[in-house]
């Protein structure tokens, strides 16, 4: 069993940054392929970026690439989604996702779920 928390979404301008965290608690979590995945308000939840339990083959949504970058601390449990040049579409709940062992984008897919962190970007 794995449990999932994010943290770090908030309230930013057009242009800024975020850094959203995923710390994971179960003894294998490291083993899995870890996303983000973001949901925006009336929208179906979409995929973000993905990579495996080594920190490789990173996968991003083509909406992101350039911006968001996604990596992780298997001594520390966590999975990081640094946020840059934020858009206001980029305005959604974030959830970070682990289970799969390789890197999909499909969010049936993934076994454990966190419960979402909020991102606003004000234009």
């Amino acid at each position: 069993q794995v449990q999932l928390v994010e943290s770090g979404g908030g309230l930013v301008q057009a242009g800024d940054s975020l850094r959203l965290s995923c710390a994971a608690s179960g003894r294998t979590f490291s083993s899995y392929a870890v996303g983000w995945f973001r949901q925006a308000p009336g929208k179906e939840r979409e995929f973000v970026a993905a990579n495996r339990w080594n920190g490789r083959s990173a996968s991003y949504t083509d909406s992101v690439k350039g911006r968001f970058t996604i990596s992780r601390d298997n001594a520390k449990n966590t999975v990081y989604l640094q946020m840059n040049s934020l858009k206001p579409e980029d305005t959604a709940v974030y959830y970070c996702a682990a289970g799969v062992t390789y890197p999909t984008g499909i969010a049936a897919e993934y076994d454990y779920w966190g419960q979402g962190t909020q991102v606003t970007v004000s234009s």
